[in-house]
């Protein structure tokens, strides 16, 4: 994927970036943008990015390669081309990118959503919302990105600056009016939203973080970077039944729609009737009341609903339009997905690979399950030992059978990461281990009974691995399909957890 983007050529770079500091000769006007010498071309201007391998001889080679200017936080002296110096280096190179791709988000209605939690699924329930209000709708998030013509895979959550500009530009040509995006922490840490005016600010759940005080200050001020990025006459959609959206509502001075189950809010849920299939709850907004009945199942999935309902409203949708985008979303890929193949039990594949996600998803499951939970659970190798101890805890609470297996069925080196998360355990002897995916799923579909639920978590949506630079297929929801329609009891090798 590129770090370099170019679409409008004379861009002043004083222009975009008015407080930073200038040396050198004249006044760089570039027609590209590339945080990687190695793309740089004539014209463009270099991004120094903290943390870059670059050194001064590379940084000196480039006068004559025709490169235009060089931004960087720190200072840098004897080279012969303009030095521009910046507090943030990475929220100039937003900046640039925005401004090179023609100011994108000047010509859409940006609508941001973040959170811990529930940002896959409130993104889809907005963008189908819109939809039924006859509105044309781009989305960017992890299960893709979608300019209102084609799909693309999602390498991020949240596109880096280069093409996140290319797709809101790619967007705008296409005639959408609206874009819906997913906010990621990580894309926030790295303002890779810079420069993009955001029309609507949504915060869906804020965890808590198991952090200093210095550090979840940190966090919030990330997320409100979000909201700094507002329109003047944009608004925020907040949940108040989080204790931590609350924070940011005291904080908020612009026009904000709050939604709520428990607490006073403009948009109010009641829970009437939540099945394995299916869930129904009341939707209140003023005088207003509609039934929504979704296949959408859990209460975080109301909140999701409320937070959608809320941007429809304030773009002048009728209540009943609005309900009618809600139950058009029937699944949402890898989000506590139901895998029906006519069995007498329920089967869902879920993302779930820390151990809030997995409490979450087990504490739903288990309020619509009749009988036995049973939970197919992995841990990302790249969390660290106590993320994977907790996501263990998660599975001996939350489930009545937990089977524990790799998250990259082909990875060598993966037992250290099973043993990590079954020290979690309590009674380490409960847990069943099987490495092998594809097995560990099947045993468990195995054991369902009429009345049981089997939750396969960790992958969600995800359909494949690369393992030295070689691409695996596998599919939780395939492996699924196949063990369901499946005749034939199979014997599995297990063990127990020593």
């Amino acid at each position: 994927m590129t770090n370099r983007t170019t679409t409008v050529p004379g861009v002043r770079l004083r222009d975009v970036l008015p407080s930073a500091e200038f040396s050198g000769l004249g006044d760089p006007t570039i027609s590209g943008c590339s945080a990687d010498v190695r793309q740089c071309q004539p014209g463009d201007v270099l991004v120094v990015l903290p943390g870059s391998p670059i050194d001064s001889d590379s940084l000196r080679s480039l006068a004559n390669s025709g490169v235009a200017a060089i931004i960087t936080e720190a200072p840098l002296d004897n080279l012969p081309l303009p030095v521009i110096q910046v507090r943030d280096a990475r929220d100039a190179y937003g900046r640039i990118c925005q401004a090179l791709a023609g100011e994108p988000s000047k010509q859409l209605k940006v609508i941001g959503v973040a959170g811990s939690s529930g940002k896959t699924a409130t993104s889809h329930l907005i963008a189908s919302v819109l939809c039924e209000g006859g509105f044309a709708s781009g989305i960017l998030g992890s299960l893709g990105y979608f300019d209102g013509y084609d799909w693309g895979e999602a390498p991020w959550t949240t596109p880096t600056p280069p093409v996140l500009a290319s797709w809101l530009r790619s967007m705008s040509a296409n005639g959408c009016t609206h874009a819906v995006m997913e906010i990621s922490t990580h894309a926030l840490q790295q303002s890779r939203i810079a420069g993009v005016d955001f029309d609507v600010a949504c915060l869906t759940h804020v965890r808590r973080p198991r952090v200093t005080t210095e550090n979840a200050a940190a966090g919030r001020s990330l997320r409100g970077r979000l909201l700094e990025q507002l329109l003047p006459e944009g608004f925020a959609v907040l949940n108040v039944d989080d204790d931590a959206c609350l924070d940011y509502l005291e904080r908020l001075d612009g026009p904000v729609l709050t939604v709520g189950i428990d607490r006073a809010a403009e948009l109010m849920a009641t829970p009437i009737e939540s099945l394995i299939c299916e869930q129904t709850y009341l939707l209140s907004a003023g005088s207003m009341n509609l039934p929504v009945r979704t296949r959408l199942v859990g209460r975080r999935n109301i909140y999701n609903g409320l937070i959608a309902a809320a941007v429809g409203l304030a773009y002048g949708m009728e209540l009943p339009d609005i309900v009618r985008g809600l139950e058009q979303i029937e699944s949402i890929a890898g989000r506590l997905e139901r895998i029906e193949c006519g069995q007498g039990f329920g089967v869902f594949v879920d993302g779930a690979s820390s151990g809030e996600a997995l409490t979450d998803a087990l504490t739903t499951l288990r309020s619509v399950t009749s009988g036995r939970v049973i939970c197919v659970c992995s841990a990302d190798p790249r969390q660290d030992r106590g993320q994977r101890s907790r996501l263990g805890a998660a599975a001996e609470r939350g489930a009545d059978l937990a089977v524990i297996t790799s998250h990259l069925p082909r990875v060598a080196d993966r037992q250290p990461v099973v043993r990590d998360v079954v020290r979690g355990f309590t009674q380490p002897e409960s847990a069943i281990v099987m490495l092998d995916r594809h097995s560990a799923i099947g045993w468990a579909i195995e054991q369902a009974e009429p009345g049981d639920c089997v939750l396969i978590a960790g992958r969600g949506h995800e359909t494949y691995q690369v393992v030295d630079g070689e691409r695996h297929e596998f599919d939780d929801r395939e492996v699924a399909r196949e063990w369901l329609r499946r005749d034939t009891t199979v014997s599995f090798p297990f063990r127990r957890a020593a």
